[in-house]
C-alpha cells in the first residue's frame, strides 16, 4: 500500500539552553509559544543548534510508518531555504518520499525551536511559516489518487488555503484518515469537523479530550454510542487509561503499558497512529492494531523527540 500524509511541514531545531535563557526570553518552561519571523531569526542567532529534524504531526507518523517498512509519501509546504533543504533531506534519510517541489517563498520554512533545559524539559517556540500556506496548487491529485490511504491533520483547517487543499484531497482519496490534532483546533472548527467525521472520513484518530470536545460531552459512554452510529473506524487514545477502537457495534480496548520511565510525551499520538495503521495495513485485527500502536507510543515517550 502507498500511504500519503499531508500536513504542516515544520522543521524541529533542537538547542540546549539553561533556565536563565528561558527567563531572559520570557518563556514558560514546558510550554509552546507561537512566534513571528523576527522572533525566530533572533532566537536562531542566539542558540547553538544541536540537531535539525523534519517534524509536524503527520510527518512524524509517516516516518514511524516508514520505519515499519511501509511505502510512505508526504506533502508539506516548505521554502527553498537552508531549513527547507534540511527538512527535505531528513525525510529522504528516513525513506519517506517528499512529494512537494520546493521554491523560494516569501515566507521561510516553518520552524519549531525546541529548547532543552538541563532537566530534559522541552520548551517550544513555533513559527508556522510556509507550512501554513499550503494550497490546492501544491497538491498533485494524481499522487493522491494513486495512494491507498490519505492521512490528514486537523491543523490544516486553520487557514482558508489549506482548508481548500484538504477538501481537494478528500475528493480524490480512496480512503481518508484524519487526526483531530488538539482540543483547541476542535473548538475552532467544531461544526466542520463534525461534518467531516460523519460524512467524509473513513478513519478518525483522536484523544479523549479532542473527541469529548467535538461531541460536547465528558461521558465516555456517549462518545462510544456516537461512534457506533456513524459506521466509521474511530480510534480514541486515553493517555494512562489506554486506548480503544470503535467500529460498528464493536469496541476493542487496550491498556496502557505500566512502569515506564517517561521522559518526553512529544510524538506519542503520532507514533501510536503509525503503529496502529501498520497493523491495519497488514490486516491485523483491531486488538492487534491497538497493541502495536501502544508499543510504538510506549517506546517514544521513553526518549527525547519524536523519532525511534
Amino acid at each position: 500500500m502507498k500511504i500519503i500524509g499531508i500536513g504542516n511541514a515544520i522543521i524541529d531545531v533542537l538547542g540546549k539552553v539553561d533556565d536563565d535563557f528561558l527567563k531572559k526570553n520570557q518563556l514558560t518552561k514546558g510550554s509552546m509559544k507561537l512566534i513571528n519571523q523576527t522572533e525566530l531569526n533572533k532566537m536562531l542567532s542566539t542558540i547553538k543548534i544541536e540537531k535539525k529534524i523534519a517534524g509536524g504531526s503527520v510527518a512524524n507518523s509517516m516516518v514511524g510508518l516508514s520505519h515499519l517498512q511501509n511505502d510512505t509519501f508526504f506533502i508539506g509546504k516548505i521554502s527553498d531555504d537552508n531549513l527547507g533543504e534540511s527538512y527535505e533531506q531528513d525525510l529522504k534519510n528516513q525513506k519517506v518520499t517528499f512529494c512537494y517541489k520546493k521554491k523560494k517563498e516569501v515566507i521561510p520554512t516553518g520552524t519549531c525551536i525546541v529548547l532543552i533545559t538541563p532537566d530534559n524539559e522541552r520548551t517550544m517556540c513555533t513559527f508556522l511559516g510556509a507550512s501554513a500556506t499550503i494550497s490546492v496548487n501544491d497538491i498533485d491529485e494524481n499522487i493522491i489518487k494513486n495512494s491507498s490511504i490519505s492521512i490528514l491533520e486537523g491543523y490544516l483547517w486553520d487557514s482558508n488555503d489549506s482548508k481548500l487543499a484538504f477538501k481537494k484531497i478528500i475528493k480524490n482519496s480512496k480512503k481518508k484518515l484524519m487526526s483531530l490534532s488538539d482540543k483547541f483546533c476542535v473548538e475552532r472548527h467544531k461544526a466542520d469537523f463534525l461534518d467531516l467525521v460523519k460524512n467524509h472520513l473513513d478513519i478518525i484518530f483522536a484523544n479523549e479530550h479532542e473527541i469529548s470536545t467535538l461531541l460536547d460531552t465528558k461521558d465516555l459512554n456517549k462518545v462510544i454510542d456516537f461512534c457506533k452510529t456513524i459506521e466509521k473506524l474511530v480510534i480514541v487514545t486515553r493517555s494512562n487509561k489506554g486506548s480503544m477502537a470503535i467500529f460498528d457495534n464493536k469496541v476493542e480496548e487496550c491498556p496502557a503499558k505500566q512502569n515506564l520511565k517517561i521522559i518526553d510525551l512529544t510524538g506519542a499520538g503520532d507514533l501510536f497512529l503509525a503503529g496502529f495503521m501498520n497493523g491495519y495495513i497488514k490486516n491485523k485485527n483491531l486488538k492487534e492494531c491497538l497493541n502495536i500502536g501502544t508499543e510504538m507510543a510506549s517506546k517514544i515517550i521513553q526518549k527525547i523527540g519524536a523519532r525511534l
